[in-house]
């Protein structure tokens, strides 16, 4: 059997951001070999994502991102449950992505819920307004439907992730919440662009 010593563990933490006990765990089940453990690390990830989205994340970083010359940026904080994380490269890579996204896209809102509800109201009454006449059953579900492509629009977590259109950006953030093995959350966002 392999000694898994401090240095070992340590190593695999700074590669994948995944905690101590995690680490140590999945060394031992690899018996020593760092590539396995993080196969490892990363199935079991996956399946503990979704435990992590419920816990607190009060540390991570203030990311930007500028783009065409100066003409856009955009503001980030990216948050996380540990300042351990918030310095791993994994971390602040996902942190970049995610200003590269919003740069792109021009979400408008992080999530439906962070959606006023006076702007909710608003595009249900203009969907309303533009399915008159139809029996009241399919003006509901045409209003239901088009304020889901709304939401999919201007939500970023909703959005289609510009650099893999096959996945939305919740996909793209839980995927790294599997693999970093802490609860990420978008805190807040703001895009600016010369003449807006």
């Amino acid at each position: 059997m392999v000694e898994i010593n401090a240095k070992l563990v340590s190593e695999l933490r700074n590669s994948t951001g995944a905690g101590f006990v995690d680490c140590k765990n999945a060394l031992i089940e690899a018996n020593g070999n760092i590539e396995k453990a993080v196969t490892i690390l990363k199935k079991k990830g996956a399946a503990t994502a979704v435990k992590k989205i419920g816990r607190e994340a009060n540390e991570g970083i203030i990311e930007y991102y500028i783009h065409g010359g100066g003409r856009i940026g955009v503001l980030l904080e990216l948050n996380c449950e540990t300042d351990f994380v918030a310095k791993n490269s994994e971390f602040k890579k996902l942190a970049r992505d995610i200003c590269m996204h919003i740069a792109a896209a021009s979400p408008l809102y992080i999530s439906r819920e962070s959606v006023p509800m006076d702007v909710v109201s608003n595009e249900k009454e203009i969907a309303g307004a533009q399915a008159l006449g139809k029996p009241q059953h399919a003006i509901d579900k045409i209003v239901e439907g088009k304020l889901d492509k709304w939401y999919q629009q201007n939500c970023l977590l909703e959005q289609s992730f510009v650099k893999d259109q096959e996945r939305t950006m919740n996909d793209y953030i839980t995927a790294a919440i599997a693999m970093i093995g802490e609860n990420i959350r978008v805190g807040r966002f703001v895009r600016f662009q010369i003449g807006e």
